[in-house]
């Protein structure tokens, strides 16, 4: 599979990634147990799926319960979601490392630039609480490499200090921070740095109430003087992240696309400018399944960027998302 890995990070049109989306779709279809029973209830052959819009998403609530993973030999990382107390975390198995190094460096630094050319700095409480987060895995190789940073907990006086020491040397800051955290963050200290960005993730998990985007953003904007605050999407079932600069817009690597669908109909895709379900394909997910039907709610834009709206409304999903195990 050497040759496909390459064909998925080299790949540059709309061309290349149907085709290297089809032939991971066919690989999946034959080497991950549930997809394969997946398909096999829908009465899906993968032969006769010749377009992207063909491709059957499998529920995302399948890494609850499945072992999605198609590789042949024991994967070398088992990353989990961090969950409530009382529900079952996600388990996403990664067969390479080295697959998901490739694919967070790379969209790292198409939006980004290089992390040698930058500090990281990572307020990530609830993640570093725990094991298994991909979230802390991606930020520790990325300040391994990066001109200075680190992980924080609620040292906030400490943190303020090494970037202003980092700040005084004119170097690139990026701030990664869970959104409860950063607000914390804000309502306590002020932070000026003409180099700044600053970015979130995660939502609020259950430590504080929960505000729109856009008075969370403008809150942290005042705080930090920055113009617009960046975000991450990603979630411990992808190996790729999308990146939002500001207005809560996103947009993915080449080799990762993201979909809208009826969420009363979870075969039919809408158009942009419609509200449904968001469908993502990322072909780094090579050895588990690249093809997955999320329980968030989206918006395509017509430039090909898109906007979360939020989670999707249990009692209103219709639809196929049945799986009986196999």
């Amino acid at each position: 599979m050497d040759t496909c890995i390459r064909k998925i990070f080299g790949i540059k049109t709309e061309r290349d990634f149907e085709k290297a989306a089809l032939t991971v779709f066919r690989f999946q279809a034959e080497h991950c147990p549930p997809y394969r029973t997946y398909l096999q209830h829908l009465e899906i052959r993968p032969e006769d799926v010749t377009r992207i819009e063909d491709i059957p998403f499998l529920p995302i609530e399948l890494f609850k319960s499945h072992r999605v993973y198609g590789g042949t030999e024991e994967p070398r990382l088992v990353f989990t979601s961090s969950g409530t107390t009382g529900t079952i975390p996600s388990r996403h198995y990664v067969a390479y490392p080295e697959l998901y190094e490739t694919s967070f460096r790379r969209g790292f630094e198409l939006f980004y630039g290089a992390a040698e050319e930058i500090a990281l700095y990572a307020l990530l409480p609830n993640y570093l609480e725990r094991t298994g987060s991909s979230l802390v895995y991606m930020a520790d190789r990325l300040i391994a490499c990066a001109k200075g940073g680190g992980f924080f907990l609620h040292d906030y006086e400490s943190l303020l200090e090494q970037m202003e020491q980092t700040a005084a040397q004119g170097t690139k800051i990026l701030l990664l921070g869970v959104s409860f955290a950063l607000w914390e963050l804000a309502e306590k200290h002020r932070f000026r740095h003409p180099n700044l960005i600053v970015m979130e993730t995660g939502g609020m998990k259950g430590r504080r109430r929960e505000i729109p985007r856009e008075e969370l953003h403008a809150i942290l904007c005042d705080s930090f003087g920055v113009e617009s605050i960046h975000s991450e999407y990603g979630m411990t079932e992808l190996l790729s992240q999308a990146y939002s600069s500001g207005n809560g817009v996103f947009r993915c690597p080449p080799w990762m696309k993201v979909l809208v669908r009826d969420v009363h109909d979870p075969l039919e895709f809408l158009p942009p400018g419609k509200t449904g379900g968001i469908d993502v394909i990322d072909l780094a997910n090579l050895y588990s399944c690249s093809f997955i039907e999320t329980q968030d709610l989206g918006t395509i834009l017509p430039d090909g960027g898109f906007r979360v709206a939020g989670r999707i409304d249990k009692s209103e999903i219709r639809g196929c998302n049945l799986m009986v195990a196999g």
